[in-house]
């Protein structure tokens, strides 16, 4: 199986009714944390990470997507010259560094039906994929990054966890897991696909875990434990195949929990306790928290 991550997928096709009226026109993801949209983070985590094509499903009313990740020439035309040009600086990597494509999701049925969607996309390879609505930031290697790590000892699927109160469990995808797995790191710098190096004495190993079950946001009573799976994937192609035959669970959608349970009974997915701070930018609490915390770090 290939060993290098390339490409990674972005579900943003959903309605962000959390967020109404704002999002009845504007794209949930577009949603700016100061100057930038949620979807450019997700965008730059991945480029850290090495992966260098951006697979993103959209859906009705995303137009403003596709315009973001291209060039406005009336716009630079405009600014050019000027000490505005400098605010575009950022994008314009991104733009440089990238490949955008693009498929429609007709339906929202789910974010298994989302990923399944994004397949013709991505092909017979293994990917990544990042839900902008969670926010990451870490000092060190971005917590794609260090998932691309795990997965070039593992090559198997690995979902990002992190521990919640027993009373939100209803809210996530909830592993149990059986056995700490042992990897060290071992800092490489001739590595060019690796995105950013991680610090030589971060030990993976320390916060991988193989998984033995998952449910789907299950009541604190029924949750087998409080690791919550959030908006970070890397996905073995096999999964397509998986979901195609995963039936709808609830809410009638087709979950992506359900389809990577048909792997964990294989042996084949892994938790990961990923180094970092993440917020949840789908709910407004979430949302404000994060900019917050830009803000103080841009000015620290």
């Amino acid at each position: 199986m290939q060993t290098t991550i390339r490409k990674c997928l972005f579900p943003a096709a959903g309605y962000g009714t959390r967020f109404l009226p704002a999002t009845k026109a504007i794209p949930k993801e577009m949603l700016p944390v100061l100057t930038k949209p949620l979807l450019q983070y997700g965008v730059e985590e991945a480029i850290e990470a090495g992966l260098n094509t951006m697979a993103i499903v959209t859906g009705r009313g995303k137009r403003a997507i596709e315009d973001h990740f291209d060039i406005s020439y009336e716009l630079e035309h405009q600014i050019k010259g000027t000490s505005k040009e400098s605010y575009l600086q950022e994008i314009r990597k991104v733009i440089t560094n990238c490949t955008f494509s693009y498929t429609r999701q007709i339906e929202m049925k789910g974010l298994g039906h989302a990923i399944l969607t994004g397949e013709t996309l991505i092909g017979e390879e293994p990917f990544a994929v990042i839900l902008a609505d969670d926010l990451c930031d870490n000092e060190d290697a971005g917590v794609l990054a260090q998932m691309v790590q795990l997965y070039k000892k593992y090559k198997c699927s690995i979902v990002a966890v992190e521990e919640v109160p027993y009373e939100d469990t209803n809210k996530y995808g909830i592993v149990a897991i059986e056995e700490q797995l042992a990897l060290k790191y071992e800092f490489r710098e001739d590595e060019s696909d690796a995105g950013e190096t991680l610090n030589p004495d971060f030990s993976l190993g320390d916060k991988a875990f193989k998984i033995t079950d998952m449910v789907e946001k299950p009541s604190p009573q029924d949750a087998p434990s409080n690791l919550a799976i959030i908006g970070r994937y890397i996905l073995t192609p096999d999964i397509f195949d998986i979901l195609r035959e995963t039936k709808p669970g609830k809410g009638g959608e087709i979950q992506i929990t359900d389809a990577l349970l048909q792997q964990a009974k294989q042996g084949k997915v892994i938790a990961y306790k990923f180094q970092g701070k993440r917020f949840d930018c789908g709910s407004v609490d979430g949302f404000v928290a994060a900019t917050n915390y830009f803000y103080n770090k841009s000015n620290a």
